[in-house]
């Protein structure tokens, strides 16, 4: 999946010359915690966060006695040294974008022109659609040597329970570098004939495994 299938294209924007209290508004209206800051080109300058104006706000407790600091111009606050990303990125790129430098939004730019913004909120949205977690199922666990073909033949023993695969997530294995954790979402809720199928056939079920619970 890339960028361009989630990240919004309805985004936002204000000039380096509007006033923090420009962005609270719009913020306000929009429900948002993120505004790009672009020049009449559409170019992206800077990126304005909730965090950036409160920092430069006065507590709602003085708001009153500090007036002027809701006049300065967005330009003296707003974060220049932008992460952006592309439409054509690979989402799974981007997030780790994400969690390698502890953002919460990047602008998506394409031809040097702002077309779009994708927020933790979209990646999280993506990321339970992807796994099927939205969807009723069973989740199951198998653990498996690193070896070409297990996938294949696991998909088989499944298909022949006439059960549908909603997602495939796989991961290594931290206790033993020659296997890998296969993560897989059927469609039942109740997976017990599968499970005793998949162990019938000599793979490792680790969930659900439950002690004092026959499957």
């Amino acid at each position: 999946m890339i960028i361009e299938e989630i990240m919004k294209t309805d985004v936002a924007t204000l000039f380096p010359t509007d006033t923090i209290a420009d962005a609270m508004n719009v913020m306000e209206a929009r429900k948002i915690r993120h505004i790009p800051i672009v020049n009449d080109e559409g170019h992206l300058m800077g990126l304005l966060t909730v965090a950036k104006i409160r920092d430069a706000t006065p507590s709602i407790f003085h708001a009153n006695e500090h007036p002027e600091d809701l006049k300065k111009p967005l330009e003296t606050i707003m974060e220049r040294n932008v992460i952006t990303g592309h439409p054509l990125d690979f989402v799974e790129e981007v997030a780790g974008l994400f969690y390698e430098h502890k953002i919460s939004c990047i602008p998506i730019i394409n031809d040097r022109k702002l077309v779009g913004i994708v927020t933790e909120t979209d990646l999280l949205r993506t990321m339970v659609e992807l796994t099927g977690a939205h969807q009723p199922g069973s989740q199951i666990e198998i653990k498996v040597p690193d070896l070409a073909g297990k996938l294949s033949d696991i998909t088989t023993v499944i298909k022949n329970r006439k059960a549908n695969i909603l997602s495939v997530l796989v991961y290594p294995d931290k206790t033993d570098e020659h296997y890998k954790i296969l993560v897989l979402r059927v469609q039942t809720m109740n997976p017990t004939a599968l499970i005793q199928d998949l162990k019938q056939a000599g793979y490792h079920v680790l969930w659900p495994n439950l002690p004092g619970i026959s499957l």
